[in-house]
């Protein structure tokens, strides 16, 4: 009886792989971050508003954390390479002197609508511990 009264349960920290829960949250923030500055900003300067969360979280914890800085630096390429092609949709649209938004503004919603489902799934799986890739991004910051 006395060595099961010893018997401690896993901390927190060690359910997901080793990876403490505060870090785990962070991660998660650096994913919805995006999503807040891109209702903020509500879609418009979305280069701007959507990465500028990101940023900030890498900027903040990379040096402290490193699953937050893996996790951040996925979420900031994502967001960038998500703004880069919205711009080039909208430049599509200006330069054909708006005939180009005929097919630039359905495929900017669809792009919208995968990135949302990309980062909630990138939110859910790095506050399960787990490092998430998103599918198509471009990594500039390595």
């Amino acid at each position: 009886m006395s060595e099961e009264q010893n018997v401690q349960p896993p901390s927190a920290g060690d359910a997901a792989g080793g990876i403490a829960a505060e870090e785990r949250q962070w991660a998660m923030f650096a994913h919805l971050s995006a999503l807040a500055g891109g209702l903020v900003t509500a879609g418009w300067a979305f280069s701007i508003g959507c990465f500028l969360g990101p940023l900030v979280i890498w900027l903040m914890k990379r040096e402290t954390m490193p699953f937050v800085d893996d996790q951040a630096k996925e979420a900031l390429n994502f967001n960038i390479t998500v703004a880069a092609i919205m711009l080039v949709l909208f430049l599509v649209g200006v330069l054909t002197l708006g005939i180009g938004f005929l097919v630039a503004v359905p495929l900017m919603a669809l792009i919208g609508l995968a990135a949302l489902v990309f980062i909630i799934i990138a939110a859910i799986k790095s506050n399960e511990g787990t490092a998430y890739r998103y599918p198509f991004a471009i990594r500039l910051i390595k």
